[in-house]
This record gives C-alpha cells, structure tokens and sequence, in this order.
C-alpha cells in the first residue's frame, strides 16, 4: 500500500560530524538516486558556500540548500554575492536557508551583537534580495566611523543570478521567528520537529501563514531530521541519540539554548537540563545516555526497512513538504534506504 511522503533531501552537516570525502560520497549519491536535494550547515568550522561551491560541479539534478548560512557570518551584500555566483555555477539548482544563529556563536566567534534578530534578520533579507534583483545598493558604511574617507558610491552587482529570485528559507523555533518567517520567507527550515505534537512549532507556523494569507503552494515547509535505518529500531536509535544530545547540550549557553526550551515544550525540561548539564560538564557519554527514547522516537527517524515509510508519512501528514534527513549511523545504507521507500511510495 503506498504513502505520501515528503520529499526527501539530506544533510551534510558540517565537519568533524563528516569528513569531506564522506560528505562529496553522500551528495553524489543521493544525486544519483533521484533524492531531492543536498544541504550543507555551517556552526564555527567548514563554511556551507565552500561546500555548495565543490557540489555545483559534482553533482547534476539535486537541489542544493544552506541549511543554515549564518547572518553574522557575512555582511548581507557579500552573501549576496556568494548566493549570485553559487545560482550560477549550479545551473539555477540553489536554496538559501538563513538565521541568525544565537548569542554563544554570533558574539562568542564573529563578535557581533546578537540583540535583536527578528529586526537583523528582516533587514538582512531584504537587502539581500535587493541585491540579486540588480537593485542599485547605497553605500553600506556608516559615514561618521572612524576612517571612513567618503569615497564609497552606491554599486550594482555585477553578476546575474540564474533565477531573478532565488528562495530564501528562514531558520526559527521561537514564536516571533516563526510568525516574521510565515511572512517575509519562501520557506521554513525547522530542528527537532515532533509531527504529533504540532503545538510548538508546526501549528504556530500555519497559523502564522494563514495570517499572512499565504498557502502551502508558495511556501515550502521544511525540517532538518537525525535519521538511521538500521536492523533494529533500537541500533538506529543509539546513531540518532548523539545529535540530539550535542544541540541540547552544545548548541546554546546555559540559559539561552533554543533547542532546550523547545525540548521543555514537548515536555522533557527537566530531561534537557540534565543532558545540557552533562554535556557542558564535559560529560558526552553521560548526556548522551540521558537522552530519553521517548525523545528520540519523537524528534528524529530512527527506522528499519519495513517501518521507514509509515515514519515518514508522519511528516507529511503533519504539513512538512521536504525533509532534510541527516545519515547517522550507516549513513550510505541510509540514504540508499531513502530513495529505495521514495521509488515505492
């Protein structure tokens, strides 16, 4: 009996979770089987355009997704640039997730104030698009700095985009970022999304769009999943078990960590403390076996054969149009495993 199921994309991650040799495996493979897409995330370590870059000429079909491309990372015109030439070395192929990180990364690495970044993240979207549609773009300094000599002039980007307008997808769990995605983005990119308890992240979102008087038909829903097909459901739940630890406890300061806030929505905030403890303690191992599997079995696939399609449509049933699944485990078997449940839906 066949199923709908979303479309199916993976994840890259960032290095160390793969290698570079690993990573350009798993794009090439996922072209060849037809999969939807490939996305690449940067934190503080491989950069997400210098992947997409080396994909533009190793793979052919696949769309190819920043999932995120960090805000504070780049000067909006200088993503823009990177977005324009990576349209055109893909053929046209090219996704921009975006977001503003949060305060542990923005402040800590790039040493920008993270202070306000629903406004950040509006502004910088906008000028962004304003750069690819060829718009003329005023002088981006602020001419009372110190050494600013006055000579800036407002430019024009030399390149022309595949597209006149590549998708933006915005990167939100708290409330507010959901409902300015809802409005201003092309598509959603969400983590740790539970399909049967929509209340916090995917209930919000439709609401939000339904608000803004938009439809599914111009807005992707989208979210990144931990996924193991494995033998048995408990192998593929220990291959999921580290993401799921290191964003509750490494992905955020103590305090400020939005995957634990959104781990205390589900219900496991005493759970999700006691993993963040663990884990800034030093403690991998330790936060890691305090994952609860009720977690687990909520927020990522963690399937065999016979189970992965029914997990699937679980998202689907729930509103999301693609998932972006992250291998773990025996990530090639993985990913083979996506494409044989896609071709028999």
């Amino acid at each position: 009996m066949s199923v709908a199921l979303p479309k199916l994309g993976i994840s890259l991650a960032y290095w160390p979770w793969f290698t570079y040799d690993e990573q350009v495996e798993l794009a090439v493979l996922a072209d060849d089987l037809g999969l939807d897409s490939v996305w690449a995330s940067e934190a503080w370590g491989q950069d997400t355009v210098s992947m997409l870059g080396a994909l533009t000429v190793l793979t052919e079909n696949v769309r190819l997704g920043t999932a995120i491309m960090q805000l504070p990372a780049r000067p909006a015109t200088t993503a823009a640039m990177a977005i324009a030439s990576l349209d055109v070395m893909s053929g046209g192929r090219l996704c921009v997730g975006i977001g503003p990180s949060g305060p542990q990364v923005s402040e800590g690495w790039y040493g920008a104030p993270f202070g306000k970044p629903l406004k950040r993240t509006r502004e910088y979207l906008a000028l962004m698009r304003d750069v690819i549609a060829g718009e003329t773009i005023p002088e981006q300094v602020d001419p009372d700095a110190e050494g600013v000599t006055g000579l800036g002039k407002a430019l024009r980007l030399l390149v022309r985009p595949e597209r006149p307008k590549v998708p933006f997808y915005l990167g939100a769990t708290a409330p507010k970022a959901i409902e300015q995605c809802a409005r201003i983005g092309d598509g959603w990119i969400g983590f740790l999304v539970d399909p049967e308890h929509p209340g916090p992240l995917l209930d919000p979102l439709q609401a939000a769009l339904r608000e803004a008087g938009r439809t599914n038909d111009d807005f992707e829903t989208c979210c990144l999943i931990p996924t193991c097909v494995a033998d048995t459901v408990e192998e593929a739940r220990e291959a999921v078990r580290p993401w799921v630890a290191f964003y509750l406890g490494a992905m955020g300061a103590k305090g400020k960590n939005f995957y634990v806030e959104l781990a205390a929505a589900y219900g496991y905030g005493d759970a999700a403390t006691a993993i963040q403890d663990r884990y800034l303690a030093g403690d991998r191992a330790g936060a890691e076996a305090a994952v609860p599997t009720d977690l687990v079995d909520a927020v990522t696939v963690a399937a065999t054969p016979d189970t992965l399609a029914a997990r699937l449509a679980q998202f689907t049933d729930a509103g999301v149009d693609t998932m972006i699944c992250i291998p773990c485990g025996d990530t090639i078997r993985t990913v083979h495993e996506l494409g044989a449940v896609r071709d028999r839906a």
